[in-house]
């Protein structure tokens, strides 16, 4: 009995607990429950035979999950296909119309480039856009033709082209029949530097081409350049490799040949002596001098500067130059000779930089006269050049008919110190004019490339930013040549040299003056060749002031030389050669315009 009684004491116990819990679940919060999920997981690697045999089942635990049976949706079935049928590939002709429209959609304006400013031309409308710069002068040349002539020529570029030089060669019709041959005025698209490609009918005589440079393309290649293809313009660029030497859009040969022989106002090429025979006889031909790319020769009163490229055949070691940057140097020569202008409307002028009086396209091997006076200089001097006989009669040149400007400064003998003065200021000034007019950089003004001779007069007119200057000469005048790694901003187009691409150019020796200043370009210009860094010009002043100091003999003071080391030290704190102008050393070498005009001004 007790022991029913301690037992019914128990379940009374149990049930007020269970009453006080049925009281109390409405007053606290639930806890979530506790669910026990089976569900089947990727079976691990396993390494127990045990498992592996069967197949073990993973639990897995979560919180306030709904573990009732789901209902399982029946999937979609896909209609039967008709009997004698077979399915179709889906269509897409909405989709493919609606991109075709939007391919078509003339863009007429692009979002302005940092760099300049181009035009397109559609229609009667004009819509200035940017064009990005092109440093292949071809590319330029296939947009030129492409877009529509109708809006007409720049005036700067125009007159740069159509130099006297230029014009006679249009009338006198080098190296081929005026008879068979039209050519047409040159004309350049605002925003180009490149020539017109936009040839009428007869421009270019199919027999006279295809005979002088067949090697080069057939008389299909040749045809006449219309409106046709202006159309196809975007594709044309798209496709044009500048790695080639050409490219084809509408069935057209796009040669920058064409470009160049245009701008050097001819249609087909002459040869060597036909150009010389415009100056000289045959027997007077002397060479003046040599260097990597080329060949210089006296010609009368002009020289020709003969350089070969776009040939097979390697020139003293180096691949020869493709038409590509011939046509730049030509351009930035013919931009220089702008400088030579005076007048009360010209803001910036100088007579320094050598004057480019023609240019010619030429083709074929070393007329005997030529080879004569290569041989004789080569026995007196001894040329570090390979002798020209190598060439075939498919080779090309470009000859640059040139002012003789004197002999160059390393094998020129300085008289004293004056002479010394006058060259610097002469270049410094020079310098400073062109930076003012083109943002010129010379970069590679070594003493082979400032050429010196004696005249009468005294003084020399300079006109910088509008401010005529006159400097004293001595009797010295100084001419700079040689434009091949130049920089120049013509105002529609940069042209420059990217000189990364030739780094052996920077490994000279070191203490070497002019490789020590091609590394310090290197360094100011942070290989970005294209921008404008007027120090260079700075850095090669420096470079031409140790030249007299190291190595030119000329009557001088120790004051004299304290002087010049001076000025060098001075040089290092000055960022173009405009600066460098103000320096005190040039001060007593400016001159008043009276004392200038009883001095009889050279200009």
């Amino acid at each position: 009995m007790g022991s029913r009684a301690g037992g019914n004491a128990v379940d009374d116990l149990w049930s007020a607990i269970i009453a006080e819990e049925e009281e109390g679940r409405y007053d606290q919060p639930q806890e979530p429950k506790i669910a026990v999920v089976y569900r089947r997981k990727t079976a691990p690697k396993v390494t127990h035979k045990s498992n592996a045999r069967t197949g073990r089942a993973s639990i897995a635990v979560a919180s306030c999950v709904d573990y009732r049976p789901q209902q399982i949706k029946p999937k979609r079935k896909k209609p039967a296909i008709p009997r004698g049928k077979s399915e179709q590939p889906p269509n897409y002709d909405m989709e493919k119309a609606y991109f075709q429209d939007v391919d078509s959609f003339e863009l007429l304006e692009e979002s302005p480039s940092p760099k300049k400013s181009g035009t397109w031309t559609m229609g009667i409308q004009n819509d200035k856009i940017a064009l990005s710069h092109l440093s292949s002068a071809l590319e330029k040349w296939l947009i030129t033709k492409k877009l529509n002539f109708s809006c007409g020529p720049s005036g700067s570029l125009s007159k740069i082209l159509e130099t006297p030089a230029l014009r006679e060669a249009y009338r006198r019709g080098y190296g081929f029949g005026s008879s068979s041959l039209k050519i047409p005025p040159l004309q350049i698209h605002s925003g180009l530097h490149s020539v017109q490609n936009r040839f009428d009918s007869g421009v270019v005589d199919r027999d006279v081409f295809a005979r002088r440079i067949s090697s080069r393309k057939s008389s299909q290649e040749i045809q006449d350049m219309d409106e046709e293809g202006c159309q196809d313009i975007e594709a044309g660029v798209r496709n044009l490799c500048l790695t080639s030497q050409h490219s084809s859009l509408d069935g057209l040969y796009l040669d920058p040949l064409v470009a160049l022989l245009t701008v050097c106002g001819m249609s087909a090429p002459s040869t060597l002596l036909e150009v010389f025979s415009d100056y000289c006889g045959p027997e007077s031909i002397v060479k003046l001098g040599e260097g990597t790319y080329g060949e210089a020769f006296k010609a009368g009163k002009a020289v020709c500067k003969i350089v070969p490229f776009d040939g097979d055949l390697r020139v003293n070691g180096e691949v020869q130059k493709r038409s590509e940057e011939l046509l730049e140097e030509v351009i930035l020569s013919l931009t220089l000779n702008r400088l030579r202008e005076h007048g009360d409307d010209v803001y910036n002028a100088c007579t320094t930089f050598i004057e480019t009086i023609a240019l010619r396209v030429c083709q074929g091997t070393y007329d005997a006269a030529l080879i004569r006076a290569w041989e004789e200089w080569d026995w007196k001097h001894g040329s570090e050049n390979d002798h020209p006989n190598q060439f075939s009669d498919q080779q090309c040149y470009v000859v640059f008919v040139q002012e003789h400007g004197g002999q160059d400064l390393e094998s020129f003998v300085l008289r004293n110190f004056d002479e010394a003065c006058s060259l610097l200021v002469q270049v410094t000034t020079a310098l400073a004019v062109a930076e003012a007019a083109y943002q010129f950089e010379h970069r590679d003004l070594h003493w082979g490339n400032i050429l010196l001779s004696r005249k009468d007069s005294t003084t020399l007119e300079y006109i910088l930013k509008g401010e005529k200057i006159y400097v004293k000469t001595f009797g010295l005048v100084i001419s700079i040549i040689d434009f091949t790694l130049s920089r120049i901003n013509t105002g529609e187009d940069i042209l420059f040299l990217d000189l990364s691409l030739d780094p052996a150019i920077f490994e000279g020796p070191k203490g070497d003056k002019q490789s020590d200043t091609y590394r310090k370009m290197r360094e100011v210009t942070e290989e970005c060749w294209e921008g404008s860094f007027p120090k260079t010009n700075v850095l090669w002043l420096q470079y031409l002031v140790d030249m007299l100091l190291l190595k030119k003999s000329f009557d001088q003071t120790s004051k004299d030389e304290r002087d010049l080391r001076s000025l060098k030290k001075r040089l290092n704190t000055y960022d173009s050669a405009n600066e460098a102008s103000s320096d005190p050393f040039f001060k007593d070498l400016f001159v008043s315009h009276a004392t200038a005009v009883r001095g009889k001004v050279l200009n």
